[in-house]
């Protein structure tokens, strides 16, 4: 399962259940909030390390880069596609919003 699945598949775990979103949010308050996030979501089963978090944005944003007309230097910075981690905490944090209208 790949990085991305990951992160998902955690989301939706979150969204569900109460307990898990209260810990993943108190992951962010740890001196190394990756490595908490990491080791939590490592305890529910997925093998989520923070190389392989910190990687992933930076694969992808890399991959969309060298997709289009060659990918050269001068294309755009993307907001937000490079940081899965911060990334992950921002959609979370505006479903649970969603979801409490």
């Amino acid at each position: 399962m790949d990085v991305g699945t990951m992160l998902a598949d955690l989301r939706a775990q979150a969204l569900k259940d109460p307990d898990v979103f209260q810990h993943l949010m108190e992951t962010r308050n740890d001196k190394e909030p990756l490595s908490a996030f990491c080791a939590y979501a490592r305890s529910l089963g997925y093998e989520l390390y923070e190389m392989d978090v910190l990687t992933a944005g930076e694969a992808m944003y890399a991959q969309m880069k060298r997709s289009v007309n060659g990918g050269g230097e001068n294309s755009p910075m993307l907001d937000g596609e490079d940081d899965y981690y911060e990334q992950f905490f921002a959609d979370l944090e505006r479903e649970q919003k969603n979801m409490q209208k």
